[in-house]
Order: structure tokens, then sequence, then C-alpha cells
């Protein structure tokens, strides 16, 4: 069976408003200033170490373990509050399953918070395979991220196609010999991939 394998953040979801809300109650307990949504946005889809290092690079502030440590529990408990999959992404991924993919999700996001996440929106049904940035010891743009679905699934890279709005999902893709799919309704710009798909309406003609 082909595969499409799915970034999570700005691709599945539109979970900036819940990682915005998280980062801020960060920064409120260290004192600094909080971001906008926009803001938060930018900073999204290379893992949560990565967003609390730019976060606190703009604010000119150092940042620690103990930051992550008390960022990541929060956001797993509040992670489906005010995040929802993005509109028509139920609707493909039920269309993609009648016609015939496996789907799997490839995310930066850490993997409790992945799985709590897509069990509270209801989707975790459609995933079999999830890897998140914590399931290996490489994450993306490492194209070992997506090698790591593929084994899992048992799916060879000709039978796979990578969807996602981030030019780490299009790197992982290409260094996997992965054909990828830029989700333009998501956070970031085009940046170079095989196909775009304007909406998640038209995932099941651009995967083909």
């Amino acid at each position: 069976m082909p595969l499409a394998i799915f970034d999570l953040d700005g691709t599945l979801v539109h979970s900036a408003p819940d990682i915005a809300a998280a980062l801020n109650r960060l920064m409120a307990r260290r004192a600094l200033p909080s971001f906008d949504l926009p803001e938060v946005q930018a900073m999204i889809g290379d893992g949560a170490r990565a967003l609390l290092a730019k976060a606190f690079a703009t604010r000119g502030a150092a940042w620690g373990e103990e930051d992550l440590q008390s960022f990541l529990p929060d956001l797993e408990a509040n992670s489906a509050v005010l995040t929802r999959p993005f509109p028509g992404i139920p609707e493909a991924l039920a269309g993609l399953s009648e016609a015939g993919w496996d789907l799997a999700v490839c995310t930066n996001k850490p993997i409790a918070a992945t799985r709590a996440l897509l069990d509270g929106l209801g989707l975790a049904g459609h995933f079999p395979v999830v890897l998140g940035g914590d399931s290996l010891s490489v994450r993306k743009p490492d194209p070992g991220h997506v090698r790591g679905v593929l084994d899992e699934v048992g799916a060879a890279p000709d039978e796979a196609v990578m969807i996602g709005d981030h030019s780490n999902d299009v790197l992982a893709a290409r260094g996997a010999g992965v054909r990828s799919i830029f989700a333009a309704w998501g956070y970031g710009a085009d940046p170079g991939a095989d196909a775009v798909a304007l909406s998640p309406a038209e995932l099941l003609q651009t995967v083909r």
C-alpha cells in the first residue's frame, strides 16, 4: 500500500494557539514579555528545544533544562485546548484511507505531546505509526527520521510521500528518497517541494 507521511503542527493541526499559550505561560513565570501568535508560528517546526532557544534569544535571556521541563508537561496537558485540525483534514485522511493509503506521522514535536494531541483530537486512529522528535536519535531535517517511519511501516521510499509545511519536511523527504508535498495552508513558505497542495481537499489528487 502507498504511504502518506504527515507532519503535525502546521500540517494536520493548527496548534500554534496552544503552543503560544504554553510558551507565554513560561515567559510569565520567567518575568519575560509574551509573544503574539504570528511570532510563535514563525518559530514552530524544529521541536521544543529549538522553540525555547529562539524565544529566549529573542528576549535576550538564557534558558535551561528546567525551562524545558516546565514547558513540556504544560504543553502536553493543554495540547488540545485551542488546537484543531485544519479544515478539511479529517475528510482528507478518510479519503486517503478509503483510497488504500497507509498513514503515518513524522513530527519534531516530542512523542508524548504528539500522542496526547492526536488522542485529544480524535485523530490517533488514523495513524498506526507515529514518530516524534525524540523517538529516534535523529529528527527532521535528518532523513533518518523519515526512514524510521518507512522502516516501521515496511514501505519503500518510492511508495511514500511526505506532506508538510516546513523546509525540514522537504529536506528530510528528499534525503530519504521520498516525494514531498508542501502544505500551503500551514505556517511556512514553499521550500521547493515536489508538489504543492493549496488545501487539504487537494491532497487526494496531489499524492497521485
